[in-house]
């Protein structure tokens, strides 16, 4: 049996698209924590025995007892990666720690007895340290999810066999997506489409009435990133949203913020489960996003402009009211205020929230208007010991400081 957390020694690789991390893990810890959105594997209780259950859409079952029977071998060996998304929640689609509402969060992580996130530690002498807290599942599979998954129907004797996996931290589906296609393209001739079956994104061009809740969300923050007037403007990262780099990275005039926080802030104005959102998209005949309407009903507040295609509006609410925090907030922060780390950033995209229904109610979204409202807030020290601690609840005691001062209801 596997106790938890588990911690491993993890050497940590800086590429073009973001920071990951190289560990070896057995493989019933990774069927424990793993999943894709076709197969997942259950403990069987009482027994050393895992079982496989899930949609099975594109699972294939003679080349899981294949790759069984190899494993079986005396000389079995798999010398590539599995790759896996950390810290993404298969239940809605978001990245883990990120609730509509915060004190629910609060509330399941102290009953949890702490924070479910994977985190990787990096010490003074270089070395690194991935912790996996619980054996919850939180670990999407970019690629490998045969191999992986053919242990199932292995010798139980073959459960304590080493992998090499590479794992993202806190990245956004649609860059998963990406990545599976780029690496699979580059390998052996691949149907693109596949990445449709696999994650519910054609990696192809598609019409934005076809874009599902995170898509659109990423287009947006790819757009806020490069748009020389935004304030987040070369600012977005695609790093851990809570990794110890990131926090250096956030100092002085070159501050960042991780592509999640950002992708999280925006899509949760029109979503409160992309992974629904998207299954619906993705069920019999493809559908464009306004079929959402017919789906269930979302007290997200800016619903009915994702439904409606106004992306233009979406991306104009979101980058006045960025520049609104820019002018009152970020522009002046000494380089310890904790509005510019991540739980500075996740609680400002909180009150935007809050925010956005009614400026968008009173056909009135300019810089003006939010800057208006978060003015009273602008004399808030963010540096200030009442700020430390850089958990959920950190964020949360930040939102409410906003919001006592602007006067909205917490």
């Amino acid at each position: 049996m596997v106790t938890f957390p588990v911690e491993v020694r993890a050497l940590k690789v800086e590429q073009p698209l973001g920071t990951y991390y190289v560990a070896v893990l057995q493989a019933n810890v990774l069927l424990q924590v793993a999943f894709s959105d076709t197969m997942s594997a259950t403990l069987r209780a009482g027994e050393q025995m895992y079982v496989l259950d899930g949609t099975q859409r594109v699972v294939q079952p003679n080349r899981l007892q294949a790759i069984a029977d190899y494993i079986n071998r005396e000389d079995a060996a798999f010398p590539n990666s599995i790759i896996l998304a950390a810290n993404y929640r298969q239940d809605t689609g978001l990245i883990e720690g990120e609730e509509p509402d915060e004190d629910a969060a609060e509330a399941l992580e102290n009953a949890s007895g702490g924070d479910r996130r994977w985190t990787v530690e990096e010490r003074e002498d270089g070395t690194c340290i991935l912790r996996i807290p619980t054996p919850d599942k939180l670990a999407a599979i970019i690629d490998g999810q045969h191999r992986l998954f053919a242990f199932t129907k292995a010798h139980a004797t073959r459960l304590e066999m080493n992998l090499i996996c590479s794992v993202f931290l806190d990245l956004p589906k649609p860059y998963q997506a990406q990545l599976f296609a780029t690496i699979n393209s580059t390998q052996k001739p691949v149907n693109k489409s596949l990445t449709y079956e696999l994650f519910g994104y054609n990696v192809d061009e598609e019409k934005e009435t076809y874009w599902s809740p995170d898509k659109l969300a990423v287009f947006l923050t790819r757009r806020l990133a490069v748009d020389d007037a935004s304030p987040l403007y070369r600012r977005i990262v695609i790093a851990p949203q809570k990794d110890r780099a990131l926090t250096q990275l956030t100092s002085g005039s070159m501050w960042r913020v991780s592509t999640a926080v950002v992708v999280e802030g925006i899509m949760r104005l029109y979503t409160g489960n992309p992974r629904k959102d998207t299954a619906y998209l993705l069920d019999g005949h493809r559908k464009e996003r306004s079929a959402l309407a017919d789906l269930r009903k979302d007290r997200s507040p800016l619903r009915e402009l994702y439904l409606s295609n106004q992306d233009a509006v979406l991306y104009t609410i979101s980058v006045n009211y960025l520049k609104a925090c820019n002018e009152l907030f970020w522009k002046h922060a000494t380089e310890n205020s904790f509005i510019l780390r991540t739980v500075g950033v996740q609680a400002l995209f909180d009150v935007l929230r809050k925010l956005a229904a009614r400026a968008h109610a009173e056909r009135n979204i300019s810089v003006d208007y939010f800057r208006g409202k978060l003015e009273p807030a602008a004399d808030i020290d963010f540096a200030s010991d009442a700020f430390r601690n850089a958990s959920g609840s950190g964020r949360s005691v930040i939102r409410r400081a906003i919001e006592g001062a602007i006067g909205l209801p917490g």
